[in-house]
């Protein structure tokens, strides 16, 4: 089936820097887990792909969890009693603390101060906070701002609403030749963080870009492909329990997230630990000579962890380059659009590209005629290897005439021998063109 890909605004940006001005667009919103901002964003990501948009109301069960009132915030601020405005909403989406109910009130500095977050290690950013089940209200400023708030009272103006609405999440499947399914999974509820966050939100929808264009009755893809847009949490888990019955066609998963500052790649495994896809982020790593650093499975982080809860147990792992809270940015101010460079967003997206191309070629072949080492010579094969593809070739072919049982994968193979993946794929293409091997079934 194919589907028909939005065109990009401007062809002309290389991937990282369209992705990069997509987060631009994006990091003025105001997001939550639910809200004006989330479906907003939500909106603009279908621009860019065939997303199916879904709104759950307020009240529906999901899981252990029940989706909440939605909020929606017009404004807020703090005013020395002169009426000169010293903290706004509209200076930076993170002065609210998230899901704050409304207020108008005149407040001594004491009692103020019980609902101000600051960082008096970081002075000059200002904190992300939420309080999305707390039914409450705060703000937050710069420590150093806050120092020099010394008048004896203040007013303060929250003007939101919490009323039932919906919960808005987006999802888009592009099918392939087999029900067996690669889920893309990226959260939208932060407000103006750039690296957590908007990174992920891009990459995914670029690699949604790459698969719809690589597909198509011409060329069809083998694995079906799932991607992801909800907010984080209460988003995960609404979407697993309202796609419960198809869940099995999850063979491997990634959450994105972190993806577009300039550190090294780190990867969180899956529950399982061992799945195909901690094995595939890992080679295509090695492959391309790139840091990684793997980490096991635990159940705080992203929502990696709701697909590895023990009624799931699905394949997903956390795709990052600096982790949470690895990076001094992490949910502050500091985490902005500079922090996020165009390279490393392409860098990202390319690794992943490759992640999802090794899925598509890791099958299993098995030799034709397993007795003895096949004539290469005979088949034109010898000549070709000796002539045109080097010595590393030949020993990756010959690598696959001898493991090629129908028992292993090319990514077995790969671990097994230490060559390249792309290395084993090509000679495996080679050498079933020349009839020696067939897929296993």
């Amino acid at each position: 089936m194919d589907i028909a890909v939005p065109s990009e605004t401007r062809p002309e940006l290389s991937p990282g820097d369209a992705m990069h001005a997509f987060m631009r667009e994006l990091f003025p919103l105001c997001r939550s887990i639910t809200g004006p901002g989330l479906r907003e964003t939500i909106q603009r990501i279908a621009g860019r792909i065939p997303l199916q948009v879904h709104e759950v109301p307020s009240g529906t069960d999901v899981l252990d969890w029940t989706v909440p009132d939605e909020w929606t915030i017009r404004g807020a601020r703090i005013e020395s009693l002169d009426g000169r405005t010293l903290v706004d909403f509209r200076d930076s989406t993170l002065h609210v603390v998230g899901y704050s109910r409304p207020v108008d009130a005149v407040l001594p500095r004491g009692e103020l101060a019980r609902h101000v977050h600051t960082l008096p290690d970081k002075p000059d950013l200002i904190p992300y906070h939420t309080g999305y089940f707390a039914n409450s209200w705060g703000f937050c400023v710069s420590h150093r701002q806050w120092e020099s708030m010394t008048d004896e009272a203040y007013r303060v103006v929250i003007d939101s609403t919490l009323a039932p609405g919906s919960l808005t999440y987006g999802d888009l499947l592009v099918p392939g030749e087999s029900t067996d399914e690669v889920l893309i999974h990226a959260h939208c509820c932060h407000p103006s963080l750039a690296n957590d966050n908007l990174s992920g939100i891009a990459v995914a929808t670029w690699l949604a870009r790459r698969v719809l264009a690589q597909g198509g009755r011409e060329r069809p893809r083998r694995l079906s492909y799932r991607f992801v847009f909800v907010p984080a949490t209460i988003g995960a888990i609404t979407w697993l329990a309202r796609n419960e019955p198809t869940l099995h066609h999850i063979r491997h998963g990634l959450v994105l997230t972190c993806v577009g500052d300039p550190g090294g790649f780190h990867y969180k495994r899956s529950r399982r630990g061992d799945a195909v896809i901690d094995r595939a982020v890992a080679q295509v790593c090695r492959d391309r000579g790139a840091s990684l650093e793997v980490r096991p499975f635990r159940p705080m982080g992203y929502d990696e962890r709701q697909y590895g809860s023990p009624g799931f147990d699905l394949p997903v792992g956390c795709f990052m380059r600096s982790p949470d809270r690895g990076f001094p940015e992490y949910h502050t101010s500091a985490d902005n659009l500079d922090l996020v460079r165009p390279e490393a967003l392409e860098e990202s997206y390319e690794v992943l590209g490759e992640v999802l191309d090794l899925l598509e070629a890791n099958r299993v072949w098995r030799r034709v005629d397993g007795r003895g080492e096949p004539q290469l010579g005979r088949r034109g094969l010898y000549r070709l290897l000796s002539a045109q593809q080097g010595v590393a070739c030949q020993d990756s072919l010959l690598w696959v005439l001898n493991l090629a049982d129908g028992t292993r994968s090319l990514l077995d193979m790969a671990e097994h021998t230490g060559l390249s993946f792309r290395e084993l794929r090509d000679a495996a293409v080679l050498a079933a063109e020349a009839g020696l091997i067939v897929e296993a079934t």
